[in-house]
Protein backbone atom coordinates (compact mmCIF):
# COMPACT_ATOMS: atom_id res chain seq x y z
CA UNK A 1 0.00 0.00 0.00
CA UNK A 2 2.85 2.37 0.80
CA UNK A 3 4.35 2.07 -2.68
CA UNK A 4 0.99 2.73 -4.31
CA UNK A 5 0.38 5.78 -2.13
CA UNK A 6 3.90 7.07 -2.86
CA UNK A 7 3.30 6.58 -6.59
CA UNK A 8 0.15 8.68 -6.52
CA UNK A 9 1.80 11.31 -4.36
CA UNK A 10 4.91 11.62 -6.55
CA UNK A 11 3.32 11.15 -9.99
CA UNK A 12 -0.17 12.59 -9.65
CA UNK A 13 0.08 14.97 -6.72
CA UNK A 14 -0.84 15.13 -3.10
CA UNK A 15 -4.55 15.66 -3.68
CA UNK A 16 -4.97 12.45 -5.68
CA UNK A 17 -2.82 10.54 -3.19
CA UNK A 18 -5.09 11.71 -0.38
CA UNK A 19 -8.19 10.67 -2.38
CA UNK A 20 -6.62 7.23 -2.86
CA UNK A 21 -5.88 6.90 0.86
CA UNK A 22 -9.39 8.05 1.84
CA UNK A 23 -11.03 5.55 -0.51
CA UNK A 24 -8.72 2.78 0.74
CA UNK A 25 -9.72 3.55 4.34
CA UNK A 26 -13.43 3.77 3.47
CA UNK A 27 -13.40 0.41 1.68
CA UNK A 28 -11.55 -1.22 4.60
CA UNK A 29 -14.25 0.09 6.92
CA UNK A 30 -16.96 -1.37 4.67
CA UNK A 31 -15.20 -4.75 4.67
CA UNK A 32 -14.92 -4.71 8.47
CA UNK A 33 -18.61 -3.86 8.90
CA UNK A 34 -19.95 -6.37 6.39
CA UNK A 35 -17.29 -8.78 5.12
CA UNK A 36 -19.79 -11.18 3.61
CA UNK A 37 -20.97 -8.70 0.99
CA UNK A 38 -17.74 -8.85 -0.97
CA UNK A 39 -16.95 -11.26 -3.78
CA UNK A 40 -15.32 -14.55 -2.68
CA UNK A 41 -12.09 -15.30 -4.56
CA UNK A 42 -11.04 -18.60 -3.02
CA UNK A 43 -11.97 -20.43 0.16
CA UNK A 44 -11.78 -17.84 2.92
CA UNK A 45 -10.64 -14.90 0.74
CA UNK A 46 -12.74 -12.01 -0.49
CA UNK A 47 -12.03 -9.18 -2.93
CA UNK A 48 -12.82 -5.49 -2.47
CA UNK A 49 -12.52 -3.25 -5.52
CA UNK A 50 -11.65 0.38 -5.08
CA UNK A 51 -14.19 2.41 -6.98
CA UNK A 52 -12.13 5.30 -8.31
CA UNK A 53 -8.76 3.60 -8.70
CA UNK A 54 -7.71 0.45 -10.61
CA UNK A 55 -6.83 -1.47 -7.45
CA UNK A 56 -8.41 -4.06 -5.20
CA UNK A 57 -7.45 -5.83 -2.01
CA UNK A 58 -7.92 -9.35 -0.76
CA UNK A 59 -8.86 -10.08 2.82
CA UNK A 60 -9.94 -12.86 5.11
CA UNK A 61 -11.97 -12.72 8.27
CA UNK A 62 -10.00 -12.89 11.50
CA UNK A 63 -10.72 -12.73 15.20
CA UNK A 64 -9.93 -9.02 15.18
CA UNK A 65 -12.14 -8.28 12.15
CA UNK A 66 -10.33 -8.74 8.84
CA UNK A 67 -6.76 -9.40 7.72
CA UNK A 68 -5.72 -7.78 4.45
CA UNK A 69 -3.35 -9.96 2.47
CA UNK A 70 -2.53 -7.78 -0.50
CA UNK A 71 -3.40 -4.58 -2.32
CA UNK A 72 -2.85 -5.09 -6.01
CA UNK A 73 -3.48 -3.45 -9.34
CA UNK A 74 -6.43 -4.85 -11.27
CA UNK A 75 -4.04 -6.02 -14.01
CA UNK A 76 -1.83 -7.97 -11.59
CA UNK A 77 -1.54 -11.73 -11.91
CA UNK A 78 -4.49 -13.34 -10.09
CA UNK A 79 -2.15 -15.41 -7.89
CA UNK A 80 -0.11 -12.42 -6.65
CA UNK A 81 -0.36 -12.28 -2.89
CA UNK A 82 -2.35 -15.47 -2.42
CA UNK A 83 0.47 -17.24 -0.61
CA UNK A 84 0.66 -14.61 2.15
CA UNK A 85 -0.49 -15.44 5.63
Amino acid sequence: MIRTFEYYHEEAGRELAECFFEEWQRRIGEAVLNPGRFHPVTAGLRRVNLRRFPYHFLFRRSLEGITILVLRHNRSHPNRGLNRQ
